[in-house]
Order: C-alpha cells, then structure tokens, then sequence
C-alpha cells in the first residue's frame, strides 16, 4: 500500500469515531435539556436526509476538487455542527449540519481509493476501510458514552477537537489528479446528470447487482441494530448495555469477514460471494429458535462474518464499475442516495411491524426470509443476464 493510504486509513477512523461518539453525546444532551424521548430515533433522520436530498450534488462536489480536501472541507463541515451544538443550536438541527458534512464526505472517502490505488488493491484497501469503520463503531459509543456522561457539552467539545485532528489528516492526504470534472455547475445541470449516473449504474449489469446487494445489506444492517436490541431484550432478557455488546460483536464479525474476502476474494469473482448473503438471512430467521445468550453470541458473530465477506467485494466491485462508467464521487452518491433510501424504507417496515404489535421472532423470520429471498434473486437475475450476454437469443 501506498504511504499516504495510511494516512486516508488515520483520518477515516478518526472521523469516523467521532461520528459515532457524537450520536451519544447527543441523545445525552437531549436527556439533559429534557427533550421528548421521540427526538433520540429523529437523530438518525435527521443525519441521514442529508445523503439523500444533498446525493446530487455531493458527487461532482467530490470529483470536482482533490478528494483530500473535500474530505478536510467536510470535516471542518463537522466541526461547525459540534460547534453549534455547543453554542446552544437545539441537538437535532446541529446533528443534521454534521450530517451534511458525512455526506460530503463519503464520496470523497471511498472514492479516492480508485485513484490511489490501483484495482487489484481495492478489495484489500476497502477491508482496511471497512476494519476501521468497525473499530469506530466498536468503541465510538463506548467512547461518546464516558466523555459526556456527566457534562455533554463537554463530551461534544471533544468530539470537535477529534474532527479537527481528522482535518489535520485530511490536509496531508497525496493529491490526485482530478477525476471527471464537471464541465457545468447549474442546478438543473447537476440534477440531470445526477439522474444519467443513477440510470448508468442500474443498467450496468455489474453495477446493478452492487448497488442492488449493498442497498439491501445497509438497510437491513440498521434494521438489524434494532432488531437484535428489541429480541435480547424480550427473548434473551438482557439488560440495553449487555444487549448492545451482542451488536459489537457482529461488527467484530463483519471486521473478519472483510479480512477474509481480502485474503480470498478477487475483484473479478465479487458476484461469487452472494450465496454468503444467503446464508446470513437463514441465519437470522435461526434467531427465533435460540433461548441463550452464548448460543446467540456465536451466530450473531458468524452473522457479521458472512456480511463482512459478502459486502467488501461487491462494494469494491461497485467503486470500480462507477469509477470507470461515471467517476468514483459521482459513483458512491449514487450509492449512498440508494442505500439511506433503504435505511428508511426497512426501518420504516419494521416500525410498522412494531406497531402491529407482531412478536419479535415473528419480525425475525419475516426479516431474514425476505434477506435471503432478496440476494437468491439478484444472483439469480445476474446469472441469467450473463448467461444471455454469453449465449444471445437469436
């Protein structure tokens, strides 16, 4: 790996562990100034509308200007945000300015490898990636817990600080040639040309399969969290501290299954991997028949293993088909509009679920089935689409 890949890697997990720090610093403050409890899930909406309503624009935003200072405009993005939020700006209006900055940043993030490094390297640099971004999931909400227990302005000032040290990274990223400049910056412009990288990448068969698996895999994967929370909670009967250690060690599992899918997996067998993600929704449809906490920690690890070996190639997959049919920033926000759209419809689901007042392990077979049925049929659809191309109808 190349010298300044390491220094993207630092940045990355320091922004990133101040992402996750900030989402308990903020429910803290909100407890604090006494919010309603509805507000802590607007949070997450809040965060995430950005991806989708700012998706057109944050794609030639990353390829218009070196991806190392995109990424240190975003984080500076971040910083004000916390900033706002110390100044007195109410938590879910600060949440959404930061959530502005991780839009922006995204593209420019995972985008920026398919400039440094060249293809046979993707998989390897998006497992590191991926390591990383675990890693700060792991311990952000441990992390954000402690520093704003007692004073979360306190908390939320750190967190700032961490941004600014992620800029600080950021700035001394390599520059990289500018990749598919925008020859136009009107608004109308942007939307069309957002709508011509949107359709490229599902007609593409290659891309469409990518974007399909990871599009399902984010919003099932937020699904997920929740789901798992709610059934330690009625089946297992665990306390939310102890509930949520059952959430990180999936994401240690996901952490090993991207090292094994870079160790074993080349970019041209990517689409191989689906009947992993087959075998993950059977998974979780097995949840509904365990009573343990042991027996649930072990496949709720081999849970994040398959996902972990599934998704890193195919995210690769889809960051190479993007960088050479559109230009990788243009790529990643097409992908990031399609999978927080997925976010919200899934979890959107699942709530109605809960307010039907259907048993947890009722939601669990419903949940892991439509997983499996999903990725059984996508790799279905691409088999069949490349056994056409192979031998055309006449």
């Amino acid at each position: 790996m190349k010298k300044g890949f390491y220094t993207l890697l630092m940045a990355q997990f320091l922004s990133a562990i101040a992402d996750n720090a900030l989402l308990f610093a903020a429910i803290t403050l909100l407890s604090t100034l006494h919010a309603p409890s509805w507000h802590e899930p607007l949070l997450r909406e809040f965060f995430i509308i950005a991806y989708i309503v700012l998706a057109p624009f944050v794609g030639p935003f990353a390829d218009a200007l070196p991806k190392g200072k995109v990424m240190f405009i975003s984080n500076g993005i971040k910083f004000f945000g916390c900033l706002a939020a110390f100044l007195g700006l109410p938590p879910l209006y600060a949440y959404a300015i930061v959530g502005i900055g991780a839009a922006a940043y995204s593209p420019a993030k995972y985008g920026i490898l398919t400039e440094m490094l060249p293809s046979s390297q993707l998989i390897k640099a998006n497992a590191w990636m991926e390591g990383t971004t675990v890693t700060a999931i792991i311990l952000g909400p441990i992390f954000g817990s402690s520093i704003s227990a007692n004073d979360p302005y306190l908390g939320i000032a750190i967190i700032a600080v961490i941004y600014l040290l992620a800029a600080g990274f950021n700035y001394y990223i390599p520059k990289v040639p500018i990749d598919h400049k925008m020859p136009q910056r009107n608004f109308m412009f942007l939307l069309r040309d957002f709508w011509h990288s949107f359709t490229t990448l599902w007609r593409d068969t290659q891309g469409q399969v990518s974007l399909a698996v990871t599009t399902l895999f984010w919003g099932a994967g937020a699904t997920l969290q929740f789901v798992v929370l709610q059934w330690a909670k009625e089946v297992l009967h665990m306390e939310q501290q102890a509930a949520s250690v059952l959430i990180a060690i999936m994401a240690v599992g996901i952490a090993i299954g991207s090292i094994g899918a870079s160790l074993f997996v080349k970019l041209e067998d990517a689409v191989k991997v689906l009947p992993a993600g087959i075998f993950m929704g059977l998974l979780v449809v097995s949840m509904s028949l365990i009573h343990t906490s042991e027996i649930a920690t072990v496949v709720l690890f081999c849970i994040g293993v398959l996902a972990g070996y599934f998704l890193v190639p195919l995210n690769s997959l889809l960051q190479h088909r993007g960088h050479a049919l559109l230009g990788a920033g243009h790529s990643i926000a097409v992908q990031n509009f399609n999978e927080n759209i997925g976010i919200l419809l899934l979890l959107g689901i699942y709530t109605l679920m809960k307010h039907q007042h259907l048993p947890i392990n009722i939601i669990i077979i419903i949940f892991g089935t439509f997983v499996s049925i999903s990725m059984a049929i996508i790799y279905k659809l691409y088999l069949k689409h490349t056994k056409e191309k192979l031998f055309p109808l006449n």
